[in-house]
């Protein structure tokens, strides 16, 4: 019988674990592990945090029984895998969880858009029947540009050839096998603006991806086009994406992320209660200019949080853990 420590839970989480893991004892937080917990979890084998426990030398130091780490996320920033590896601590990461997820919410705002489904919804609601001005466009036949050809990218593909659309898809790292399997053509960032009826970014953030999108290259978009963003909100430049908006260039966005999110790391991070200490999105979100927009839908960083995805981060933390209670680690992080 092992001791786990899972730290940052929702209530709902705590059953699903003591059901999943009824062999051994668990110690389940809804906080993050401070440094009063240390003598009593000093004997704890393994642990399993989220993001806001930093697994720091110190934390190391004070639970000696430490074996083995099994963070309930995808990044490891808040991880010292050098003092780990040092004392051979093995850790493992979850590497992914919401890609259909985050494709199928994509797809939400993509019909949205096309079909005006929330200035219909708005206008019934006081009871207004009439079409004037709800006049959409079909997706059949019109181009789709995917930024980014990664798990969630190809999801998003798939879902595009079931609405006989054209695939455009842009990546640094090209998959010729894997265009011919899912029928898309690779082509180069300006091509791909200039080609695309509706634009979708799934591409990671970091300093090349910085503004990827901006005031110079925005110009090259095919008129009329929409712009999908449920990334991260510093691939687009705001200010231009503001100005294709009101010169119509655009013609419509639909944002899960905006620029002022504090490059939020982790999707599930917008869940914890030490998130909204740290930052108020729904300020944000009320003070930014898009909202303003008529033909601009903003979800508040949502695409992630289904019940599945979010149990999938669980279940692969089990897996995780049980693999390495038999010898067998899965989904290792190592420090390159």
């Amino acid at each position: 019988m092992a001791e786990i420590i899972f730290t940052e839970l929702e209530g709902w989480e705590e059953g699903y674990l003591q059901d999943k893991l009824s062999d051994h004892k668990l110690v389940l937080m809804r906080r993050p592990l401070q440094e009063q917990d240390y003598e009593r979890l000093s004997r704890a084998q393994i642990l399993a945090p989220f993001i806001y426990t930093p697994v720091t030398v110190e934390v190391i130091q004070k639970l000696t029984g430490l074996e083995f780490v099994a963070t309930r996320s995808t990044g490891f920033d808040h991880i010292d895998l050098a003092a780990l590896a040092a004392r051979n601590i093995k850790v493992s990461n979850v590497p992914f969880y919401g890609e259909n997820t985050v494709a199928e919410h994509t797809w939400s705002l993509i019909l949205a858009l096309s079909r005006k489904i929330f200035q219909s919804y708005e206008r019934t609601q006081k009871g207004n029947f009439s079409t004037e001005g709800l006049r959409g466009f079909d997706l059949k036949g019109k181009t789709l540009g995917v930024v980014g050809g990664g798990h969630i990218g190809q999801h998003v593909i798939k879902i595009a050839k079931a609405f006989d659309m054209e695939v455009l898809v842009f990546d640094p790292k090209p998959n010729e096998e894997l265009a011919s399997l899912l029928g898309f053509s690779y082509v180069s960032l300006d091509a791909l603006l200039k080609e695309s009826d509706v634009i979708t970014l799934h591409a990671p953030y970091n300093e090349k991806t910085h503004h990827l999108i901006n005031s110079e290259n925005i110009k090259l978009v095919k008129k009329g086009a929409i712009l999908i963003n449920t990334a991260r909100g510093g691939l687009i430049d705001t200010m231009a994406l503001v100005a294709a908006l009101k010169d119509g260039t655009l013609a419509g966005a639909g944002l899960d992320v905006l620029e002022e999110e504090l490059n939020i790391k982790e999707e599930s991070e917008v869940l914890s209660p030490e998130f909204h200490k740290k930052c108020d999105l729904k300020t944000l979100l009320a003070n930014h200019v898009l909202l303003q927009c008529p033909n601009v839908i903003i979800t508040p960083h949502n695409a992630f949080n289904s019940q599945e995805a979010l149990q999938r981060i669980l279940d692969t933390t089990i897996e995780n853990i049980k693999g390495f209670l038999s010898g067998k680690i899965v989904n290792e992080v190592k420090k390159v």
